[in-house]
C-alpha cells in the first residue's frame, strides 16, 4: 500500500490496479470510501481502461482480428509500478506487455496521479500512445463512496446534487453487460436525486446528456459530504451494489456497447483516439468536507 498525506487528507492506494483504497480526512476525521465487504462488492475503486462497461459477446474486432476483453478491462487486475513519489503525490504506470497484447493490440503507457491540495484528492488519467497507428481507447473511474458517511444515518438520509438542473434520460443496462440504444426518462427539471437503496436494484443509471460536471453526495442530518468534479467526461454511471451502503460516482471517458453494436472498435460509441506519440489526460477532483 501506498500512503499519500497533507495536513487534511490521508490517502492510501494498492498497487494492484492502482486502486483508491481511503480517503481519510483528518479533520473532520471521517473516512470518505466504502470498505470493500465482499458480501456485496469486494472492490473500492477500480481503474476501467481501455474499455468501460461491458462489450458485447465480451469482444471487439480491429483489423480482421477478434480480441477478447473482460468488462471495465484489464487495467483493474494488473500491479502498477510505482514511478515517482512524493509526501502528498504519488504516479502510478502501466505499459504494454506479451499478456496485454494478447487482448489489446496497441503499444500504450498509462499513468495514474493521485495528489492532494487542502480537503482535495485530485486524480489523473495519462494515457499516452507509444505505437505506429491510432490507438482506440476509453478511460474512467468506479470509486464507491461510504453511504452514510456518518455512522447511525440510514442510506435514505442522503441524497445527491448536482451542479445543474438537468432534463436527461438513463440508458439501462441490459443484462449486465450492455446499454440500451433508447433512453428512459430519469430527471425531469431537477439537480437532486434522493438516493434509496432500490434506486439501484436495475443496475448502473448510465447517463450521455448531463450538463453538470460535479455532483455531490450530501445529508439531510448534517454538513459532511464530498463533491466529484469531473470535467471532461461526456459520460457517468451511478452504482451501487444491491443493498449496500456505498454509492458510485463514475466520470466516464468512454460507454459500454450498445445493444446494437457492430463490434468493430473504431465504431465503438464513445471511443476516444490517439495519433503515434500523443497523449489524452482527464482529471477528476474529489473535495471532502
Amino acid at each position: 500500500m501506498i500512503k499519500i498525506t497533507n495536513d487534511c487528507l490521508e490517502v492510501t492506494i494498492a498497487e494492484a490496479g492502482a486502486e483508491l483504497q481511503s480517503i481519510y480526512n483528518k479533520q473532520t476525521r471521517l473516512e470518505y470510501m466504502w470498505s470493500g465487504d465482499p458480501a456485496f462488492w469486494g472492490k473500492k475503486s477500480p481503474v476501467l481502461f481501455p474499455v468501460i462497461g461491458g462489450m458485447k459477446n465480451n469482444s471487439f474486432q480491429y483489423e480482421g482480428t477478434t480480441y477478447t476483453l473482460p468488462r471495465h478491462g484489464f487495467a483493474r487486475e494488473q500491479v502498477f509500478e510505482v514511478e515517482d513519489k512524493t509526501a502528498d503525490s504519488v504516479t502510478f504506470t502501466l505499459a504494454t506487455s506479451e499478456e496485454t497484447l494478447k487482448v489489446y493490440p496497441f503499444h500504450f503507457k498509462f499513468s495514474i496521479i493521485y495528489s492532494l491540495r487542502e480537503n482535495v484528492l485530485d486524480t489523473t488519467y495519462l494515457v499516452e500512445n507509444k505505437g505506429g497507428e491510432t490507438m482506440y481507447f476509453s478511460v474512467g473511474a468506479h470509486p464507491a463512496f461510504k453511504v452514510p458517511l456518518v455512522d447511525g444515518e440510514d442510506f435514505s438520509d442522503s441524497f445527491i446534487a448536482l451542479s445543474e438542473t438537468e432534463v436527461a434520460p438513463i440508458y439501462r443496462v441490459l443484462d449486465t453487460i450492455v446499454v440500451d440504444t433508447n433512453p428512459t426518462p430519469f430527471f425531469d427539471n431537477t439537480n437532486k436525486l434522493p438516493l434509496t437503496k432500490e434506486l439501484f436494484y436495475g443496475d448502473a443509471l448510465v447517463f450521455k446528456e448531463l450538463k453538470s460536471t460535479s455532483m455531490s453526495i450530501l445529508s439531510k442530518n448534517n454538513n459532511h459530504g464530498l463533491t466529484v468534479t469531473y470535467k471532461g467526461f461526456p459520460y457517468m454511471g451511478i452504482w451501487s451494489a444491491k443493498d449496500a451502503n456505498f454509492v458510485c460516482i463514475e466520470p466516464w471517458c468512454g460507454i459500454a456497447d450498445r445493444a446494437d453494436t457492430t463490434g468493430i472498435l473504431q465504431e465503438k460509441e464513445g471511443i476516444n483516439q490517439l495519433e503515434p506519440n500523443e497523449s489524452f489526460s482527464r482529471t477528476w477532483s474529489a473535495a471532502t468536507f
